[in-house]
């Protein structure tokens, strides 16, 4: 499962690259988008509110985004490659939002992960009903990603 994960984050918190792609690679699997290609970008503030500027007119930081590579993706189209998008991830804010609810950063990024794919996928939560939906899809993929705690570097 092709996910790739960089980081553009100075003097942001430390992750180990290679967790964050194996959890959004379970979560692709539990999805059945085994051969979907994801990027992840793992950012700072400043970074990702340049982002969320420029691509929607909002002038703050965010803990995540979501970018379509191809807006006609779908789960049961067959063609390849499957490029499902990018996802963007501020290491500032989503420690932040970790520490507030006493939890270890991988742990909330999980969750920001889980979010941003069904972002791709064509969920939303404007309304009441699509948050129930989106909500309990965010679950079910966090919990398809089981976590060892390990030392970041």
């Amino acid at each position: 499962m092709p996910t790739q994960v960089k980081r553009r984050a100075p003097k942001s918190p430390n992750v180990q690259k290679k967790q964050v792609c194996e959890i959004a690679d379970a979560m692709l699997n539990r999805l059945g988008l085994i051969s979907a290609e994801l990027s992840v970008l793992l950012t700072n503030d400043g970074n990702i509110r340049n982002l969320n500027r420029e691509h929607r007119n909002k002038d703050r930081a965010t803990d995540v985004l979501s970018f379509h590579f191809d807006p006609r993706f779908s789960p049961s189209r067959n063609d390849s490659p499957r490029v499902l998008g990018d996802i963007v991830i501020s290491l500032d804010t989503a420690s932040r939002q970790a520490a507030g609810r006493r939890r270890p950063l991988i742990v909330e990024l999980r969750w920001l992960l889980a979010h941003g794919i069904l972002h791709l996928l064509g969920f939303d939560h404007a309304r009441p009903s699509q948050k129930r939906k989106m909500d309990a899809w965010t679950r079910r993929l966090v919990r398809s990603a089981p976590i060892v705690l390990r030392k970041a570097g």
